[in-house]
């Protein structure tokens, strides 16, 4: 522990598990005031507990990224509480994974609301709150599968490829207006987290040792290691950028992850 982001006040989505947890804990045990959201409410007061003993500061709330309310009402509680937002960590999403030709428009169109217009309200929420703060982080979380196409991840990879390019746009944005604010998104490959199990993946190590040059799975820790450098000010001159932690498969690869 070593204070890279003492003090900052920063709100986590989807936080409950996976790379959201990783994610509020590594903030938290490096000096920030965490704020994890997510609509797993049992997971999420967890997660809370779990920092608390860690010694970190945290709380948590209940939130629904697709809902625009909910943004008003989440981050009115953090101006109330906190006064500031410095970090905002867009990490919510779902995955629903299958041939294209099986994907009702009901599951696209979910994604679409979580992965894709959850970012979207974020953004819009969050920017006028920071700016009165002189400015701040916006990670937003894609994939890998939001750069390069994979089978049987169509919609899942549109939604997240849509994450990429808004925050390509919208840090130039932030930018021109000299917020201060900067705009960022992270590219996660195979990471050994709860989204693969309702999807029939195949096994984690199989895939891996088939699909990334490094053989093997990533952890949520590697991804939130990612954030924090965002979330830092050791990342004061990075904006529009995307960070990709992936072993490797996205230089290349052994061959597309789902046709193992």
């Amino acid at each position: 522990m070593t204070g890279r982001v003492e003090g900052k006040v920063c709100v986590v989505t989807g936080g409950a598990s996976g790379i959201g947890r990783a994610s509020a804990q590594r903030l938290a045990d490096e000096g920030a005031i965490v704020v994890v959201t997510d609509v797993q409410d049992d997971l999420g007061e967890q997660t809370a507990q779990a920092i608390r003993k860690s010694g970190g500061r945290v709380e948590y709330l209940r939130h629904d990224v697709a809902e625009e309310t909910a943004w008003a009402g989440v981050l009115d509680q953090v101006r109330a509480r906190h006064g500031r937002l410095d970090v905002l960590v867009n990490n919510a999403g779902i995955g629903v994974m299958g041939p294209v030709l099986d994907t009702t428009l009901a599951d696209f169109r979910r994604q679409i609301a979580v992965n894709l217009e959850g970012v979207f309200l974020g953004i819009k929420y969050a920017i006028p709150f920071m700016s009165e703060g002189g400015g701040g982080s916006i990670v937003n979380m894609s994939s890998t599968v939001g750069i390069i196409g994979q089978p049987m991840m169509a919609t899942y990879g549109a939604t997240k490829g849509g994450v990429r390019v808004l925050t390509k746009a919208v840090a130039l944005e932030c930018a021109a207006g000299r917020t201060g604010i900067r705009v960022n998104s992270v590219h996660p490959g195979i990471i050994d987290t709860p989204i693969w199990e309702p999807n029939g993946a195949p096994d984690l190590g199989t895939m891996s040792a088939a699909a990334v040059p490094l053989g093997t799975s990533g952890l949520p820790l590697d991804i939130a290691n990612g954030v924090l450098w965002l979330a830092s000010d050791e990342s004061r001159y990075v904006t529009g950028a995307e960070l990709v932690i992936d072993g490797g498969a996205s230089a290349g690869g052994t061959g597309p992850l789902m046709r193992i």
